[in-house]
């Protein structure tokens, strides 16, 4: 069975997750090879050949390493995260030159920006998708990843292997959301159509941010990480900010044997009404509630 964000994965002896999609785009050549991975080298052309077809997909947008369903949950498609993970292994060590800058990587830079802004100093690598009307400013985007239609990249923001991005996302600067390729049964994640990331702002592996939710600047969100609602302090889905939320980092109260703390977490302060795009008079409301500023 897939893999549902939220629920405990399987483990399997070595920690890792056993469940996969059965619907997916890639070739089941990608399993075979991933039960035998420690066999594996550059050498072996025609696994090379099958890693290198099925990572292609994901570049196109063909396939992707995740997608929310109709029901709202997120489903994984395992194969293609092991894709990702056998290209360090199958791809040998190339050089490469982009003007006066020198390159020594396994992985080449991707080339096909149909539709998509690239400033100089942005860096997509080959496998991640960028939908048309993607602006990346100078950040970094990583192999798997998946950047919807309208996003915008803000200057120093990373986009992490397989991370997967939404449509009319902004990410401000130096925001980062991790990946999932690491292990490579993690899940990875993703930030819905239509969120506001704010600067420096750390959206972790196995994190979800909402459909236009405002995540305030330097709030660091990851799979385990308490977020509760000031307005009750009822504790909610750990590790994931409710759609049209505004939610910033915090701290709550803790007593544990070796005295008093305040343990990280993540505060929801308000819900944003619907629309088109944020309504900036309902966000300032709930911020200056707070005495905040996003």
């Amino acid at each position: 069975m897939p893999l549902r964000l939220g629920e405990k994965p399987l483990s399997s002896g070595s920690g890792g997750v056993t469940s996969q999609s059965h619907d997916s785009l890639l070739p089941a050549a990608v399993d075979e090879l991933w039960k035998r991975r420690d066999e594996l080298d550059p050498g072996d052309a025609e696994a090379r050949g099958v890693v290198v077809g099925a990572v292609d997909l994901l570049d196109t947008g063909t396939a992707r390493v995740a997608t929310v369903s109709g029901g709202g949950e997120v489903v994984v498609d395992r194969r293609a995260s092991r894709a990702v993970a056998l290209a360090f292994r199958l791809l040998g060590l190339v050089r490469s030159q982009v003007g006066d800058f020198q390159h020594h990587d396994r992985i080449p830079l991707k080339t096909s920006f149909d539709g998509v802004r690239v400033v100089p100093g942005a860096i997509a690598r080959w496998g991640a998708h960028l939908a048309p009307g993607v602006v990346l400013m100078p950040s970094f985007v990583d192999i798997g990843a998946h950047v919807g239609a309208g996003t915008v990249v803000d200057t120093w923001a990373t986009v992490g292997s397989c991370a997967q991005i939404g449509e009319n996302v902004r990410l401000s600067g130096g925001a980062c959301v991790g990946g999932g390729a690491e292990p490579p049964d993690g899940v990875p994640a993703v930030v819905e159509d239509d969120a506001l990331i704010g600067g420096r702002a750390l959206i972790a592996e196995g994190a979800r941010v909402g459909r236009g939710a405002v995540v305030g600047a330097g709030t660091i969100l990851s799979a385990s990480t308490p977020v509760v609602d000031v307005r009750t302090g009822e504790e909610l889905e750990r590790g994931r900010v409710p759609d049209r939320s505004v939610a910033v980092g915090g701290t709550r109260a803790a007593s544990p044997a070796g005295g008093a703390f305040g343990l990280p977490c993540v505060l929801v302060l308000g819900h944003l009404p619907e629309a088109p795009r944020h309504d900036r008079s309902a966000l300032g409301e709930i911020l200056r509630e707070y005495g905040l500023n996003l």
